[in-house]
């Protein structure tokens, strides 16, 4: 059965900040991995605009492997964007949600298919108070931002975790993948 996980970029202090992660090869060709055993992403209005600067990527290669790869894969793979505001989106890939995360977790959980991959602080504050994240993989990257976004924001029940596997990169990122115990 098909697994929803929270994969996401985050600092040692627990900020979700696109510009202080470390965005090397390696850590390209991880998330590059992540996306080749998924074929759908989750996004929030606010993380789907921030990800629509991929497909300039693939007009326009940086000739990175690693970069090129991800944005390829990012480019091709099924999105569904939760959004109150937003009409029409111009991914090609990309369409809005027609249902509350929860209907669509659910719908999305009868189909075959590779993991469900949930990319936006928000949404992975609100499936884990839904009790629906299946795992965790929390890339955390050796900086303390000191403010920004906190990932468990608004988290007011405990959850256990139970620590599967964890993956150290050269940059000093460490990705830790986790079980809820729900």
């Amino acid at each position: 059965m098909r697994k929803v996980i929270a994969a996401i970029n985050m600092t040692l202090d627990g900020f979700c900040d696109h510009t202080s992660a470390i965005a090397d090869e390696q850590l390209h060709q991880h998330f590059a991995d992540v996306l080749a055993n998924a074929d759908i992403v989750l996004y929030g209005r606010v993380t789907y605009q921030l990800m629509e600067y991929w497909p300039t990527v693939v007009k326009n290669p940086t000739g990175d492997v690693a970069t090129d790869e991800f944005a390829k894969r990012i480019d091709s793979i099924k999105k569904i964007v939760f959004s109150r505001t937003l009409k029409k989106l111009d991914w090609h890939s990309a369409e809005l949600a027609q249902n509350s995360p929860e209907e669509e977790i659910a719908k999305l959980k009868q189909l075959s298919g590779k993991n469900i991959l949930i990319g936006s602080p928000s949404l992975i504050v609100l499936l884990t108070q839904l009790k629906l994240i299946d795992e965790y993989q929390l890339c955390v990257h050796p900086i303390i931002a000191g403010a920004g976004l906190p990932l468990f924001k608004n988290i007011s029940d405990r959850v256990d975790l139970k620590l599967i596997k964890t993956t150290a990169f050269k940059s000093g990122t460490v990705t830790s993948y986790y079980e809820p115990q729900w």
